[in-house]
């Protein structure tokens, strides 16, 4: 039997063959130092899907998922796969088990991320729309983003530039 992965255009892979990420973090510094511990693999680029995002994401112990954001337009949701990550929004701490999921409305200012405060690597699928004209809050932090000609760009809260 092939490995469906080793062909040029897949039909199916395993995910653990997709390479991680290259760059960890697209947050200017001193934000992307806070991802350390955070691992994806970006499985809808394997796919060249260009509607929405999925990521195989593992956070070692200690690690967050991103730093407490809400998007303007895209609609986000997670699904946990292995561990017990503490989600963190607007209305405080939830621990997740695997087989727990969440979404988070595109609009609805619910700030959100994942902690792993255990001794277990978590890991969990994300999934995300590309919304034309997203722009993306941190409320415990000086930082705003904007989606500009497909790429992410950031600003302190004032506007200037990181």
């Amino acid at each position: 039997m092939s490995d469906p992965s080793a062909a040029a255009d897949p039909v199916a892979v395993f995910a653990e063959h997709i390479a991680p990420r290259a760059k960890p973090s697209n947050y200017p510094q001193p934000f992307a130092s806070r991802m350390a511990g955070r691992t994806k693999r970006a499985l809808g680029e394997a796919f060249g899907l260009k509607n929405f995002g999925v990521n195989l994401t593992e956070l070692a112990p200690g690690a967050i998922s991103a730093l407490r954001h809400s998007h303007t337009r895209q609609d986000e949701f997670i699904y946990v796969l292995q561990g017990h990550p503490t989600l963190r929004t607007n209305a405080g701490d939830t621990r997740l088990s695997p087989g727990m999921c969440a979404g988070f409305r595109a609009g609805s200012g619910d700030a959100h991320h994942l902690l792993n405060q255990t001794d277990e690597t978590v890991v969990y699928l994300e999934v995300g729309d590309r919304s034309v004209g997203d722009a993306v809050s941190y409320p415990d932090d000086d930082l705003q983003a904007t989606l500009v000609d497909g790429q992410w760009v950031f600003t302190h809260k004032d506007g200037r530039p990181y």
